[in-house]
């Protein structure tokens, strides 16, 4: 029968199928079409001997006997059962090179795959002519020595199959994962076609190309001929469809990946069984077959490591400038009315003041009960009558300083001289807090209720007081701290001056800059009188530095301030405790905080916030990227709250950059404890849904 049916291949083979032939004059036509191992070599075969004059016809014809019977040695085996598997499918769904990495131990790049396709087969003579296909043929499934005979078959649907069909023993019906319409071509016309050929043979369903599953469609795409079709995202097909294909024809389903090497001896070891099972319920007798089992489940594809997901973290705020100058023109949440010359009065706020200049950090932090500001024994400073008796010292003091003199000796900008006459002896820059000796006794004296003189010590304070008075914005009475600065202090010069302790900025075409001087000396800010310097100079570059370093001193003491909660104005109730923070850093730097502490709200007007579902780590965290700019992980914040907690403040700058700390800390599990690593990859993968 084997022989006659390669008789009738030579009248089909022009209509596609491809079979075993014993005519030798197709030989060489048929291994044209094969696809050879990497480092195989075929042999010429006899005709083509025979025309170079390798053998003589006598010798022709003894190989040609031997093949015959190499070829026929598996069938005359004891125990081995041979397999006929027939591969069909549409065009371009990897049939050949699923036959190629079974039986030739094939392998091949992603990127070699997406070259221009060019329809083949894989012809069975290379059972014949390859003893290593030979060899690869063999195995054992079961406990069952078989040899199994892959047929490749063309993918055109008009072609006629039917001589590859014959007497097969299992059918391997295959379809891509990257086209549908390979999937639904299965069950309008393969599977009917299958089961009218060879009606009682099994069928095997099979998903190829699964690499592309999880590929980069966009370097595919690019990878692949320019005018090939690109593969869209959503016609990459779920297993679920698959699967419902199959238990809808009632066939096993598998899937493979000739890249990745996955599920190549799934496929054709389950193929083995089904064709195993089949052959028992003819071959009943047989007992080495009554071990087979039936196909089975497909261990799950580990797909490869993704590549690091690109975290692109947007630009931070560009206007952490000019919202805290913005609060000079729009006093919210102010508390502290700076009265210059009796008339003018200036709204502005403690935590930015102090922490821009140690002299109102230290002015800020009196006391300012009944007592006299001196030392320990509270004798060291004149009585309030002492100071009210000499209002003419006074005057004359005051007139002193409006004089030539003062200002020639602020635009000679010696710090050590304007140290000395204010008093003290520290340092030419920002003091951290009352003990480097500014303090003293000398001068002061007493006012009614909660204030102090403060002529004598500094030269830049009158007065200090709390009082109530009315809020510029809500026109409603509350507490605050009323500091009367010296007459020698103008109006225009002092908001220079005041927007420099706000922003750390002095610009270029500032007018008065004398007295922008003198103020800076009076207020001991000499990193200001350095840029007044500068701008004189010609050398205003420089400033740039000033206000680098400006920027770097000030985030240290907010850091403190927000620590120690010094200055705070409201608390955060949350969850597990209570947080203090700032009003005017909050506004300044967080349109929700803005909008909660400025607009028609009960927070406006309230010292504690409740903040539900929030811990103190994560507010913490929030509250120091809001004050400083910077982001810190620790151990004990859980990024995942964290960005619920920043998301909701409408902060994508924060999310960005906890999501890249989480990123890196799962990079790198060294930097924290197995445990803490755990529970990171718990927080950030779902979990399941309940049953």
């Amino acid at each position: 029968m084997r022989y006659q049916e390669g008789s009738q291949y030579g009248a089909k083979a022009q209509e596609g199928s491809v079979g075993f032939s014993l005519e030798l004059s197709r030989e060489t036509q048929l291994s044209s079409l094969l696809l050879l191992p990497p480092g195989s070599r075929r042999e010429p075969s006899i005709m083509g001997r025979q025309r170079k004059g390798w053998y003589s016809p006598w010798e022709t014809s003894q190989n040609n006997m031997s093949q015959l019977m190499d070829s026929d040695m598996d069938y005359e085996r004891p125990n081995v059962e041979t397999i006929k598997c027939v591969v069909v499918g549409d065009n371009a769904v990897g049939k050949t090179r699923l036959i190629c990495a079974r039986a030739c131990n094939a392998t091949l790049t992603q990127y070699q795959l997406l070259a221009t396709h060019v329809p083949t087969v894989w012809a069975i003579d290379q059972y014949r002519v390859c003893q290593e296909v030979l060899e690869r043929s063999r195995d054992v499934v079961d406990d069952v020595s078989v040899s199994l005979r892959l047929w490749d078959t063309f993918g055109d649907h008009h072609k006629d199959r039917r001589f590859a069909y014959g007497r097969s023993d299992v059918v391997v019906l295959c379809f891509s994962i990257a086209n549908p319409n390979s999937l639904h071509h299965v069950k309008t016309m393969w599977y009917p076609e299958i089961k009218h050929f060879c009606p009682r043979a099994p069928v095997i369903l099979v998903g190829c190309q699964l690499d592309l599953r999880y590929a980069d469609l966009e370097a595919v795409n690019r990878a692949r001929r320019p005018l090939a079709r690109p593969i869209k995202p959503n016609e990459i097909l779920p297993p679920e469809k698959g699967r419902e294909v199959a238990k809808e024809l009632g066939i096993p389903y598998y899937e493979t990946s000739v890249v990745a090497q996955f599920g190549i001896k799934d496929v054709f070891d389950n193929a083995i069984r089904a064709a195993l099972i089949s052959r028992r319920h003819l071959q009943f007798w047989k007992s080495h077959l009554r071990n087979v089992q039936r196909p089975l489940l497909q261990a799950p594809f580990l797909p490869p490591k993704p590549p690091p997901p690109i975290i692109v973290v947007p630009d931070p705020p560009s206007s952490s400038e000019e919202c805290p100058a913005h609060l000079l023109e729009d006093p919210l949440c102010a508390d502290v009315i700076l009265v210059l010359q009796e008339r003018v009065r200036i709204f502005a706020h403690k935590i930015y003041l102090s922490t821009s200049s140690s002299k109102f950090y230290d002015l800020f932090l009196m006391d300012l009960s009944e007592g006299e500001l001196g030392g320990p024994s509270g004798s060291g400073g004149p009585r309030p009558e002492d100071h009210r008796s000499h209002p003419e010292q006074h005057h004359h003091h005051h007139h002193h300083h409006h004089g030539r003199d003062f200002l020639l000796r602020a635009a000679s900008f010696d710090v050590c001289e304007s140290v000395d006459e204010a008093g003290g002896s520290g340092p030419a820059g920002l003091r951290a807090s009352t003990s480097d000796g500014i303090l003293r006794g000398n001068g002061t004296g007493y006012l009614p209720g909660r204030g102090r003189v403060l002529s004598s010590w500094s030269r830049a304070f009158v007065s200090i007081q709390e009082e109530m008075a009315e809020d510029p914005l809500t026109f409603k009475s509350r507490l605050m701290v009323v500091v009367k600065m010296d007459n020698s202090i103008q109006p225009g010069p002092f908001r220079a001056v005041l927007k420099y302790l706000y922003t750390g900025e002095l610009g270029e075409n500032e007018r008065d800059l004398m007295h922008i001087a003198h103020i800076a000396e009076l207020l001991e800010v000499f990193d200001l009188r350095m840029m007044v310097a500068n701008i004189l100079n010609n050398e205003a570059f420089m400033n740039q530095e000033i206000t680098k370093a400006f920027h770097v001193r000030r985030t240290n003491r907010v850091k403190e301030c927000l620590a120690k909660g010094t200055f705070s104005d409201v608390t955060f109730i949350l969850d597990d405790g209570t947080i203090s923070a700032h009003k005017p850093l909050l506004i300044s730097s967080c349109d929700w905080m803005a909008a909660m502490f400025g607009g028609p709200f009960v927070e406006s007007s309230t010292r504690e916030v409740v903040f539900p579902y929030t811990s103190k780590s994560c507010m913490r965290a929030v509250l120091e990227y809001l004050y400083t700019g910077m982001f810190t992980s620790s151990p004990d914040l859980d990024d995942m709250k964290l960005i619920v907690l920043a998301n909701r403040l409408c902060l994508p700058h924060l999310v960005a950059l906890t999501g890249r700390a989480s990123l890196c800390s799962l990079r790198c599990p060294g930097t924290h404890s197995v445990d803490q690593s755990g529970l990171q990859l718990r927080n950030l993968l779902p979990l399941p849904p309940k049953c």
